[in-house]
């Protein structure tokens, strides 16, 4: 799958739920709709669209949500896409993940060959990751779910949203922190996606500046870890760790975009900060044979954009009218 502009599209991030346990600040409003269940893909449906994007070279697939861990059996579809694994077809099946449901589900995920994960965390302060939540989330059930993933042997990296007059005295202990926990970091600018009942401007942290700030603390070194994506690593000298800044504001990273996200309804957005869509459920629901999906596919990737258009608006407009939950994380 290569796109108009020469990039390869080798990484798909489905989201198999809207529905996540959690209600973070920067992700959701406090009242949220979820799609209704009649309007999500079965399990079965999801895996023949990922296994209808391995036939077209995918190479790395991420499940996210929402919560993807909150979804009714969801572990049926995690074995049944490891067969890619066991094949060679695909290099790496992984999620990302709030880590609320991580102690029940840790050691089966390692048996489906799922070698590492993401869990977003953005707070080591218990009252803080209370906040972040809006009560929905307890800091020591994550906890617990990171012990059971490094028990299971799943690689961990933290991603952690860095908002202004909130977590931001936190950046170096989060740092400290996962070196001692043998955890890399990502931190991620916060994105004008949906309604949050909230102010984007308020939350806002140009991570441009925290790395400045983080120089005079840290020795970082620019990474040799490539993953195509848009983390920037560093290496720290002093844990051993890397941290990645994620900075779709202050810094775009699509000229080497090498993903799609589809949703947990059968549309596949080809950017993260683009309206645009291809419909994937109405040729996947058209008979057994792939064809018609393939095709939609294709002239799916062959409509990719060049990058997203985010900006802050001060007038609390998103960029994008749908929430992150919607599109995948």
């Amino acid at each position: 799958m290569i796109d108009p502009f020469g990039r390869t599209i080798t990484y798909l991030r489905v989201s198999v739920t809207d529905r996540c346990d959690f209600r973070c600040v920067y992700c959701m409003a406090e009242d949220m709709t979820f799609l209704p269940k009649q309007d999500v893909l079965s399990l079965e449906e999801l895996d023949r669209l990922c296994s209808a994007f391995v036939k077209r070279g995918l190479k790395k697939l991420r499940l996210t949500g929402g919560e993807p861990l909150v979804r009714r059996n969801i572990m049926t579809l995690i074995r049944s896409l490891s067969r890619h694994l066991d094949s060679g077809e695909l290099r790496e099946l992984t999620l990302t993940t709030n880590g609320s449901q991580l102690a029940r589900y840790a050691q089966d995920l390692a048996a489906c060959g799922v070698r590492r994960i993401n869990v977003s965390m953005d707070s080591l302060d218990p009252a803080k990751f209370s906040a972040i939540t809006r009560g929905r989330g307890r800091l020591d059930k994550v906890l617990a779910g990171l012990d059971a993933a490094r028990a299971a042997g799943l690689k961990v990296k933290i991603n952690a949203v860095a908002m202004k007059d909130f977590n931001d005295d936190e950046i170096d202990d989060l740092i400290a922190w996962c070196g001692g926990q043998g955890f890399d970091i990502t931190f991620i600018e916060t994105m004008p996606m949906g309604d949050i009942d909230g102010y984007r401007t308020d939350q806002y942290l140009p991570l441009t500046q925290v790395r400045e700030r983080l120089e005079k603390t840290w020795t970082l070194t620019p990474s040799t870890l490539d993953t195509g994506g848009p983390s920037k690593y560093v290496d720290v000298a002093e844990t051993g760790q890397r941290v990645g800044f994620i900075t779709p504001m202050s810094n775009h990273f699509c000229d080497t975009c090498n993903r799609v996200r589809l949703t947990c309804t059968g549309t596949l957005f080809m950017c993260l900060g683009q309206e645009d869509a291809a419909d994937l459920r109405g040729p996947l629901r058209q008979g057994e044979s792939d064809e018609p999906l393939l095709a939609a596919i294709d002239a799916a990737i062959a409509r990719k954009p060049r990058g997203h258009d985010f900006v802050i608006d001060h007038n609390n407009r998103p960029a994008v009218a749908r929430h992150m939950s919607v599109t995948g994380g």
